[in-house]
């Protein structure tokens, strides 16, 4: 089991699911503590004080809580402290794998589709999260952001095309607005293949905003995510594409 000692500790994000420990979401939770799911919903026992911490990212939709945490807390015996060790077997969902590759978590959206995500996600309490390992795993396979100042003259695409959705996304983590001719000249690539990637990237992530606040529709969420109206036309309709084939 690989330790990565002195390493920094994920800012802004809650305890982690960390290796050897199970956490789980409210139906397991009820469970736990031997409450009917009605019952449950109307106490909330997890808003008690002295009540296991949350180790579910900051800010998450779905809460998750440490198994062996709550079930000192319904014994009436002291929690177990939560390893402060990181280790590659340690879980991370979306956001605390953001803060791990340095990107927005609109972009780890983006790379969940990379076999190198898609190999390795596993499910807790309905939220996806990746091996510690399988994320360093996937930033080394990527490599440093290049930004050369123009693309060579004659040059083919310079960026592998594996990797140019991830590149995609960082451009658009910077700047909703960017435009293919700045994805041109940083990446090295060709007009074309910047004009269809960024309107792939913007697609999902109008997609994925629409599913994340429901009732939000397609116009909606391109305007929440800046997107300027010469470019919402043609990323309006690949979303509308990509949301009913999904």
């Amino acid at each position: 089991m690989l330790e990565f000692a002195g390493a920094p500790h994920l800012p802004g994000v809650g305890l982690l699911i960390r290796s050897g420990r199970t956490a789980v979401g409210r139906e397991e939770l009820a469970d736990v503590l031997g409450m009917k799911w009605a019952a449950f919903r109307r106490a909330r026992p997890y808003a008690e004080d002295g009540f296991p911490v949350p180790v579910s990212s900051a800010d998450a939709r779905v809460l998750l809580w440490d198994l062996e945490q709550v079930e000192a807390y319904r014994d009436g015996r002291p929690q177990p402290a939560i390893p402060a060790v990181d280790r590659e077997e340690d879980l991370l969902d979306r956001r605390e794998a953001a803060v791990l590759l340095g990107v927005k978590p609109r972009s780890v959206d983006s790379y969940k589709t990379d076999p190198g995500f898609a190999d390795h996600v596993v499910v807790v309490g309905g939220v996806e999260h990746w091996p510690r390992a399988a994320v360093l795993a996937y930033a080394a396979g990527r490599g440093a952001m290049s930004a050369p100042s123009g693309r060579p003259k004659g040059s083919g695409d310079m960026v592998p095309r594996d990797l140019l959705p991830g590149r995609i996304a960082e451009l658009l983590d910077a700047n909703p607005a960017v435009t293919a001719a700045h994805a041109v000249d940083v990446l090295g690539i060709s007009t074309p293949a910047a004009q269809r990637h960024l309107q792939q990237e913007r697609a999902a992530r109008i997609v994925a905003l629409m599913r994340t606040e429901p009732g939000l529709d397609a116009e909606g969420a391109a305007e929440r995510l800046g997107y300027p109206s010469a470019v919402r036309r043609a990323a309006l309709k690949a979303a509308q594409e990509l949301y009913e084939a999904s």
